[in-house]
Order: C-alpha cells, then structure tokens, then sequence
C-alpha cells in the first residue's frame, strides 16, 4: 500500500489488495473508496473481495468505478457525496491513483480556491492540468469554453501591467494586446509612499481602470484562475480560455490589511 496523502482527510493510492486492509485500518483509515472497476485488470481483486476485507478490518468500503479518461460529472458529485458520508479519514484508489485524485479534485471545486487543489495534488505527485478548465468551471464538463486570443496577454492592469503596454505600443502601435484585470479602480500604490509627504493627496492616487487602459488595448474585465503554459493560454474565472502568443504577468502585490498597524 501506497497512501499519498492529499488531506488530513483524504489520502490516495494505486491499486490495494485485499490482504493490505489490516494494514489500512492500522495506519488510521477508517474507510475505502475504489475507483477501479472490476475486471479492468486481469490479476485485480474485486470490490466484493476489497468489501469483505474492508468490512474484516473494521472499514466502510465504497464503489464508485470510473473508466480510464472518462471521469463524468455525475462521478465527481458521487465522490464528494461519499466523502462527506464516510468516516474519515479515507483512502481512495484505483489502477495508479490518478482518478481517485481527479474525482477529489473535481468534488473539491467550488469549496476551495483552485490553487489549493493544484498545490495538493502536485505535492502528492498528481498532476491535474489536464482537468484545470473543468475545476475552474465548478468541477462540470465544460461546453464551452468561450476561447480568445491575442498576440501579447498582460495579466494585471496595476502601474507595472499598464507602463508595460504603454511601452510596448508606443514601440509598436498596432500590437494586439489585452490587459485582464477585474477591478474597476486603479490604485497607484507607488504614490502611497508620497501622501506622507504632501506630494499627492489619498484621492489623486485612485483612478477609473477605464480611463487608465491605453488606447487601442483590449480590456478584460475578469479574474485569472489558472495558468496553461503548454497550451498558452490562461483560464479565467467562469472557465472563458484566452490563448496568447506572449504572456506578461503583474498582478500586483495583494497586501494584507489585517496585518498593518497604526
């Protein structure tokens, strides 16, 4: 037995034979999910075998088989039912452990931020690009994912993301380039420092986004979700692709207001 662990509560792992279930329940967990279903392989056990041993070492055992490449919706929520009913924590496996990983993830959209999925399945050795869109799109099959492009994508329109594209078109005028940015104020955070000084007052660094966006630039208004480097592109929030030829990255620094003090 392999358990790569994913959460306090859920931990992953290639294929589990029945003769391993003692050494399950010893380690802590107190339910199985299978992933696998039967026959797929010819030397695996079957899930009544998986059951009956499970049951034998004090386990809940659950099954939800998926096909290789084609994990559904409808596997995703049968999942995330299972882990809310189960005792915790839980193991769940299949052939190699991925689409135990892809079903939490996919269950996990929507109640924990995107980056948080990824981060825990890349630390257990699970590698979710090719699921991002859908996670991104509340963990459902995406229909449509809306695809745009441009020559040059700037992610972030603070004072580095639009001098950036100002530069570049006053080098070039005529680039096509999108900036994507969801707020709707500019806050030119290097002239904080000079409010202290007299030099701007708090009002004079707070500006419309609109009318900050140099002429000729598209502006999408939305949030980054994640990033798709091999297929050049970024996914936004809603799930919409935008593909580029050049991608610039600023989004800014994100302060942590709780932490200042007077």
């Amino acid at each position: 037995m392999q358990p790569k662990k994913i959460t306090d509560q859920l931990s992953v792992s290639p294929q589990i034979m029945p003769d391993e279930m003692g050494q399950a329940r010893a380690a802590g967990f107190r339910s199985i999910i299978v992933n696998r279903p039967d026959g797929e392989g010819a030397d695996q056990p079957t899930f009544a075998e998986i059951a009956a041993a499970a049951e034998a070492a004090g386990m809940e055992a659950r099954y939800i088989p998926v096909t290789m490449g084609k994990v559904g919706d409808d596997d995703a929520a049968a999942f995330g039912r299972a882990m809310d009913e189960l005792p915790k924590p839980v193991i769940a496996f299949c052939r190699s452990g991925t689409r135990s990983a892809t079903l939490w993830s996919l269950s996990e959209a929507g109640r924990r931020p995107l980056p948080d999925i990824l981060e825990r399945t890349k630390a257990a050795g699970y590698d979710m690009a090719g699921v991002v869109a859908r996670i991104a799109n509340g963990g459902k099959v995406v229909t449509d994912s809306g695809a745009s492009g441009h020559d040059i994508v700037i992610v972030g329109g603070g004072a580095g993301g639009l001098a950036v594209a100002a530069s570049m078109l006053a080098r070039v005028p005529g680039l096509d380039i999108a900036i994507i940015e969801p707020a709707d104020v500019h806050y030119y955070q290097p002239g904080w420092t000079l409010v202290g000084a007299g030099v701007f007052t708090p009002t004079e660094t707070r500006k419309d986004m609109g009318a900050l966006m140099p002429k000729g630039v598209s502006w999408i208004k939305a949030a980054v979700a994640a990033f798709e480097p091999d297929r050049k592109a970024v996914i936004l929030e809603g799930c919409r692709v935008v593909t580029y030829n050049k991608l610039v990255v600023a989004p800014g620094l994100k302060l942590n207001w709780a932490a200042s003090r007077a």
